[in-house]
């Protein structure tokens, strides 16, 4: 008698117990690449990114890439950056200055990067206006970027003493800079050709 073949796809991992609280021990359980951030404690999925996202962060991380060599660490999505024992997010795009790049780990960013920026998606617009939002400025992110291709609009945040402050919002042309980065600045009508 032959063997049974199936061209079913294998079965997915045995999810993590309930619990009504996550760390990052539990994260650190799911598979390697599994769609998920910690967001206080509780496991938050996304789908991949439309194309028109991935083209736009390429975009920002070569911008961001070209002003970093002497300064730091541009890393990209999928990277984990563990703010806490229960906040690890995934933003899109990450800055880690020379004087932090002890942070870099093997498998995550360990602390808060100096410049954050993100691209808002209809699956992560609201936890990257809100709650992504306060985790950084809670964590001492530098500067926050918010880029809506929806709008053609970028934000640029600076953290001071009162928080998250806006720095430049610029909608539908123009350049957008940074505060942080001398020299970094965004064409909006390159950025949002896709």
């Amino acid at each position: 008698m032959e063997p049974t073949t199936t061209d079913a796809p294998p079965s997915p991992p045995e999810p993590l117990p309930k619990k009504e609280r996550y760390t990052y021990a539990d994260y650190q359980q799911l598979p390697e690449g599994a769609p998920y951030q910690l967001i206080d404690g509780s496991l938050v999925m996304a789908p991949a990114p439309a194309t028109r996202h991935q083209r736009i962060v390429a975009y920002l991380y070569r911008s961001l890439y070209n002003h970093a060599p002497d300064r730091g660490e541009v890393l990209f999505a999928p990277m984990d950056v563990k703010l806490s024992e229960s906040d690890v997010l995934q933003p899109d795009l990450v800055f880690v200055s020379e004087a932090q790049r002890d942070r870099i780990g093997e498998q995550a960013i360990d602390g808060a990067p100096d410049l954050v920026m993100e691209v808002l998606s209809p699956a992560t617009a609201h936890h990257d206006l809100t709650t992504k939002k306060r985790l950084y400025e809670v964590h001492g992110v530098r500067e926050y970027w918010i880029i809506d291709p929806d709008s053609s609009t970028v934000e640029v945040h600076t953290n001071t003493d009162a928080g998250f402050t806006q720095h430049a919002r610029q909608v539908d042309s123009g350049t957008a800079s940074s505060a942080l980065l001398d020299g970094l600045t965004v064409d909006l009508d390159s950025l949002f050709v896709a």
